[in-house]
């Protein structure tokens, strides 16, 4: 059960194509926007579809990659574990942002739109 901890798997759509920060000489951060669909029905019978964004943060190879392969709409699955940090806005104002810290990644889909 301890792989189980703070483990986090989806499969969506990027939204953006990748940000990339490069920190000191060679460290990278990439951030990513995720979208995931659901599908259900609600009370009336009518079909609803819901849209969840989700932060995707990796460092280093992985980074690298989702730099060099991936594209605004390309469906990818993600691995890794939640993060929650904290920092004050411009008006002073405590806010909290949780992203998900991707450490493996997997491009989905046909291979020519992946190309």
């Amino acid at each position: 059960m301890q792989n189980l901890k703070n483990n986090v798997q989806l499969i969506g759509r990027l939204g953006i194509d990748p940000e990339v920060k490069t920190f000191g000489e060679n460290k990278r951060m990439v951030r990513l926007s995720l979208a995931t669909n659901d599908k259900y029905r609600n009370s009336r019978g009518e079909t609803v579809e819901d849209t969840q964004w989700h932060s995707i943060v990796a460092w280093g190879k992985t980074a690298e990659i989702a730099e060099k392969y991936l594209k605004k709409g390309q469906e990818v699955a993600v691995r890794g574990k939640l993060n929650t940090r904290q920092y004050d806005d411009a008006n002073g104002n405590r806010r909290y942002l949780t992203e998900v810290v991707c450490n493996e990644l997997m491009m989905l889909g046909r291979k020519s739109e992946n190309a």
